[in-house]
């Protein structure tokens, strides 16, 4: 009877443990999925504005779902001369795992 017990008790706590785990990659899951659609909202004002960004690197900050995102684009020359190659980073204002890196790919200006 002591032995199912022990065997009932372990079996508990491994739930427990698992629920924890459960608990800790949905929180994960959810501020990287946020930062993506940051990196989607910053991608498509790139990619709708007449005029092509600059090259070089750019930062700035960006509030959605109720936070602030830190973000940078490069933007750079891709090995098609008339095609610009722009990466946009976007990562959460505290230390943890809110990070996206999107590259899209927009013509020059003519």
């Amino acid at each position: 009877m002591l032995v199912a017990l022990a065997i009932f008790s372990l079996a508990a706590l491994a739930l427990l443990r698992l629920g924890g785990a459960t608990a800790a990659n949905s929180a994960r899951l959810e501020s990287q999925a946020m930062a993506l659609v940051v990196a989607r909202n910053l991608a498509v004002e790139v990619l709708t504005d007449p005029e092509p960004p600059a090259f070089g690197r750019s930062g700035g900050e960006a509030v959605n779902g109720g936070r602030r995102w830190r973000w940078t684009r490069n933007v750079a020359r891709s090995p098609e001369a008339r095609i610009q190659q722009i990466e946009i980073v976007v990562e959460g204002d505290t230390e943890g795992p809110g990070r996206a890196t999107l590259t899209v790919f927009r013509r020059t200006g003519l």
